[in-house]
């Protein structure tokens, strides 16, 4: 089978944590699921109306996480490193099920959800592959953050920067390309936290399962993880991961330049808003024929479906 057919997991996957806000305990199992469903979430624990596609605007809040919902108040929270895998690994199609409101924590990156794929494998359809192919140049500003993203002949980068305060991250910038690069950085680093700012997490009701197994906390200029970092550039590194998981509520992969400097969820959902707010600003495409070349640069196999 083609790498340009549509994926899914070859079987199914199990596995249990917390949610790292609700600190409420969940089991999730990711199922096989046919050409064009795409991923679709299920919330085994209500009985009616519990599917919850994971699309940009159905997200209805992006407080220190994405979390979506359906029009019957349905919610699934703490998507984006399960989606971030999806996006990374090229999995088009996936039955998430899912019995409590957020999506496990593990170990505050995507490794695990990652691991288990390997173990299973894909599965490959005769169907192709669609992708987004961005068009036009677009912008967003929130104060001191950024966000752009523009067109690419063959590439989906990503180009991130953040700036603390802290004297220990400082400023870290990184940049990949989700179709080349080897991502396994990407998929290890952690999501973080100040040690300051856990009070304020709790004056929120959240991070109630929050950890040192599952977040790095740097107070000062020092990390209270007993193993240290997983690779120099963790910070910046975990945040390329979860906007390649916002990206996914596009319902495929981009063709495009990303930029963003302090950047978030919330600001990526916008992008997105925008970008699809406008048909001009995108293509969608399917891409057809029996080998990748050098990513997408072979376009006699790009035929227009928008």
């Amino acid at each position: 089978m083609s790498i340009l057919t549509q994926k899914t997991i070859s079987k199914k996957i199990s596995l249990k944590g917390v949610g790292i806000h609700t600190g409420k305990k969940v089991n999730l199992n990711i199922h096989p699921a046919p050409p064009n469903s795409g991923i679709t979430f299920k919330r085994t624990d209500l009985q009616n109306n519990n599917i919850i596609y994971p699309i940009y605007n159905n997200v209805i809040d992006t407080t220190l996480c994405t979390t979506i919902s359906n029009n019957y108040g349905a919610k699934v929270s703490t998507i984006e490193h399960l989606m971030g895998a999806f996006y990374g690994f090229g999995i088009d199609n996936a039955l998430v099920e899912i019995d409590a409101q957020e999506v496990p924590i593990l170990d505050g990156s995507a490794k695990t959800f990652i691991s288990h794929i390997r173990d299973v494998g894909l599965k490959f359809s005769d169907q192709p592959i669609k992708i987004i192919k961005i068009n036009k140049f677009i912008e967003l500003k929130d104060g001191n953050k950024t966000i752009s993203i523009d067109k690419s002949n063959v590439t989906s980068e990503i180009d991130f920067e953040i700036k603390y305060d802290n004297k220990l991250i400082k400023k870290q910038r990184n940049k990949v390309n989700i179709f080349e690069d080897d991502l396994e950085q990407i998929f290890n680093s952690r999501t973080f936290c100040l040690y300051e700012d856990i009070q304020k997490l709790k004056n929120l009701n959240l991070g109630k399962g929050g950890s040192l197994d599952n977040a790095i906390v740097i107070k000062n200029d020092k990390i209270l993880n007993e193993d240290g970092l997983r690779n120099e550039l963790e910070f910046v590194n975990h945040k390329i991961l979860d906007c390649m998981g916002d990206l996914f509520l596009s319902g495929h992969k981009i063709i495009g330049s990303l930029k963003s400097s302090q950047g978030g969820h919330s600001l990526t959902n916008q992008l997105l808003r925008k970008l699809f707010s406008d048909n001009s600003n995108y293509s969608l495409i399917e891409i057809k024929g029996k080998q990748l070349p050098h990513t997408f640069t072979n376009y006699q196999n790009l035929k227009s479906i928008a």
